[in-house]
């Protein structure tokens, strides 16, 4: 009767332990914004302080993580890799820069993400709320005593 228990045991611990499973770093993000939308449409900013947040991806999901935390993530299943619409200005034109959106549900969460090389969004839809919740976050700054990395770098030259 123990030996089915340990087994399972195993079989669920197992996974948990795996390492990163082709998953590499895409890069470090700040939460800078984050405010809440109500189902009559009343927009509150919310109180944040600067949170970093890691994102990595295998290519097909993206996992975010606290900065520093590898143990503990949420995965996002990658549905959109040709390009984010954005404006710049309220009522500019409308551009498309490179970048993917992503989704996960969870336990009656619906989460959407927006990542570029330089900003994330992330927006939550709780399934039993009228609220909806938008955090936005930008390329973080690299530690000042490493050098910043070189966006040439890989690129062929001219």
């Amino acid at each position: 009767m123990k030996i089915p228990l340990v087994a399972a045991l195993i079989a669920t611990v197992l996974p948990l332990a795996a390492d990163t499973g082709g998953f590499e770093s895409f890069g470090d993000y700040e939460i800078r914004s984050q405010m809440k939308i109500t189902g009559n449409g009343k927009v509150v900013q919310v109180p944040i302080k600067p949170l970093k947040l890691s994102v990595s991806s295998d290519g097909v999901s993206i996992r975010l993580s606290s900065a520093g935390k590898t143990d503990a993530w949420s995965t996002f299943t990658i549905y959109r890799s040709d390009g984010i619409g954005r404006q710049n200005t309220p009522g500019g034109p409308l551009e498309v820069v490179p970048g993917v959106q992503a989704t996960s549900d969870h336990r009656g969460v619906h989460k959407h993400l927006r990542l570029t090389r330089d900003t994330l969004t992330l927006t939550v839809f709780p399934g039993v709320s009228d609220q909806t919740v938008v955090t936005h976050a930008v390329l973080a700054s690299p530690p000042s005593d490493e050098p910043a990395a070189d966006s040439r770098k890989g690129s062929p030259a001219p």
